[in-house]
């Protein structure tokens, strides 16, 4: 379609409510008064003849509509497949979301506090809440790094509010973790050590999660690398790697707080390798210098469950996935009992888990404090097989909820554990067997790392098994690597444990289980900025089966 096209169809489906959001949400592009824009037309002009927006480049069209969740029209217009960017401003996506939930009541007691500050005329009936932001931007009553006067306003009128100007802030704190600014926007993504000998320059640092890697840092006036701790190649690979990434990267690190963290890292996971006892550093959720991601809201979240069982209908031969009714059950039960609301569908083909995650990523989560996917499937590397035998991509599953495509779940942890196999080989007792194909009480399901690794923020992926080979299930006790992960849950949150510190257990359990002479190595990687730690339930925790034995999922 011609790109003049595309905008004028663009312009004919917005609102004049919806032109008015993003003229407001590109001021900082456009640096003039947003209320000078008369039409999408003008809007779209203005950005044009700044190169903001183009054939070329039409990415920011993508990000405008997804952040005032036009998720249809995006779809519609066939925009779906760009890459997703982060033009807009984390400040200006603030303001907007927080006008977004300031009703008409609301508004007038925001009026009304303001009535010293603001001159009359801006807080006549007519003006929006939009529009008495931009008043307050140019009386220099908030900006970027003040929003006090917000603060005060909404203690006052709505408390809630003020818990996305926190997060706001929490993002904003310079080189508070390893991850290099681009585009105004953390990202971090976890590498696991066998897959990736080098990292793919991205213009930001990647994190590896498991095994614990020995860091390294930039100098940012020589161009050149320090080892911090002795890393073998591992090292010397990102040294390089955050080498060239000297000119791609907008803000990085100091040195300094790069040998903060890493001997921290370093001291908790020797602590928790030493003895199998979860230590103070790994267990204590105010170690300094990492936060927790809020656990406040009324609702945890959803907890998405999509267990499929019955594949006599694809048109790839696979078999039956006995045990995994238990798995269910278990995984309702343990969520249920953290805060969830547990949605399980079973036996999806590809268009109905899609059709699933689309409907949910289009949802208001603002509510909720974060979002929980569990697949129980057969797979292969890099994707999860619908019973219909087609191919679900993992990217499909996570990219609807990160904070473009799914702005209330923004600077939230979004949690996936996928219960299926990443290939067809078996790892041997160094001892493993794969869900993808043994016939007996053990059998596998099996997926593939570069496109299994979280690549946006605030996602934890946990994989049943590591790239190329397969993960057990037991046929009347339910899957090592979920089993293992429902019982530590049960076990470590009322401990006030960290998600990260619980999945490392879970490692450490389903790596001592055999099939014969096969075992299982599970997978988490992750982009979390902070750590997850669950409120300590005040009801029961479930009753768990008891220690199972082993199955994969056989394909």
């Amino acid at each position: 379609m011609d790109f003049q096209k595309l905008l004028l169809d663009v312009g004919k489906a917005l609102s004049r409510d919806d032109i008015k959001a993003l003229a407001f949400l590109c001021t900082d592009l456009l640096g003039r008064n947003s209320n000078s824009v008369e039409s999408a037309s003008d809007l779209f002009s203005r950005l044009e003849d700044q190169d903001r927006l183009s054939s070329e480049k039409p990415h920011l069209l993508k990000e405008l509509l997804l952040t005032i969740k036009r998720h249809l029209l995006v779809r519609k217009l066939r925009l779906n497949d760009l890459a997703t960017t982060s033009l807009i401003s984390p400040y200006r996506k603030l303001l907007y979301n927080l006008s977004e939930e300031i009703t008409d009541d609301l508004l007038r007691e925001v009026k009304f506090l303001l009535n010293k500050d603001l001159p009359r005329r801006k807080l006549e009936d007519h003006v929006t809440t939009l529009e008495v932001f931009m008043e307050m931007e140019h009386l220099d009553v908030i900006s970027d790094t003040n929003l006090d006067t917000l603060e005060t306003i909404f203690q006052s009128v709505c408390p809630m509010l003020n818990g996305k100007i926190r997060q706001y802030k929490a993002q904003q704190v310079p080189n508070s973790n390893l991850i290099a600014q681009e585009m105004s926007r953390p990202r971090s993504s976890s590498f696991p050590s066998q897959t990736s000998p080098s990292l793919p320059r991205t213009g930001s640092i990647e994190m590896q999660a498991f095994p614990p890697l020995a860091i390294c840092s930039m100098n940012s006036s020589s161009n050149t690398s320090v080892d911090l701790f002795h890393g073998g190649g591992e090292c010397e690979a990102l040294a390089q790697n955050m080498s060239s990434l000297h000119t791609e990267a907008r803000r990085c690190v100091s040195l300094e707080e790069v040998k903060h963290y890493a001997l921290e890292y370093s001291t908790s996971q020797e602590n928790t390798n030493s003895s199998g006892k979860q230590t103070s550093q790994t267990t204590n959720t105010h170690t300094e210098g990492l936060g927790t991601y809020p656990m406040t809201s009324a609702k945890r979240g959803i907890c998405l469950i999509i267990n499929n069982y019955n594949f006599s209908e694809s048109r790839v031969e696979l078999k039956k996935r006995e045990g995994t009714m238990i798995d269910e059950k278990c995984l309702q039960e343990v969520f249920e009992w953290l805060g969830f609301e547990v949605q399980t569908h079973r036996d999806c083909g590809k268009r109905k888990i899609l059709s699933l995650v689309s409907e949910l990523s289009t949802r208001d989560h603002s509510q909720m404090d974060c979002f929980v996917c569990c697949v129980l499937s057969h797979g292969l590397e890099g994707a999860v097989y619908g019973v219909d035998g087609q191919e679900v991509k993992l990217r499909e599953l996570t990219d609807p909820f990160d904070g473009l495509n799914c702005p209330s779940l923004a600077e939230k942890p979004k949690l996936f554990f996928i219960q299926a196999c990443q290939g067809s080989v078996e790892q041997r007792a160094v001892y493993i067997e794969a869900d993808s194909g043994a016939p007996g009480r053990i059998c596998s399901d099996a997926v593939r790392a570069r496109d299994s690794i979280p690549s946006k923020a605030d996602v934890l992926l946990g994989m049943a098994t590591v790239p190329l080979f397969v993960s057990y299930r037991d046929k009347t006790n339910g899957a090592w690597f979920i089993q293992s992960l429902c019982r530590n849950l049960v076990q470590m949150v009322p401990r006030e444990c960290d998600l990260v510190s619980i999945m490392t257990k879970v490692n450490a359990d389903v790596s001592e289980k055999n099939a014969g002479s096969y075992k299982q190595m599970p997978q988490p990687s992750f982009s979390l900025r902070k750590k997850v730690v669950f409120p300590v339930p005040k009801s029961s925790p479930p009753n768990l089966r008891p220690e199972l034995q082993v199955c994969s999922h056989n394909k």
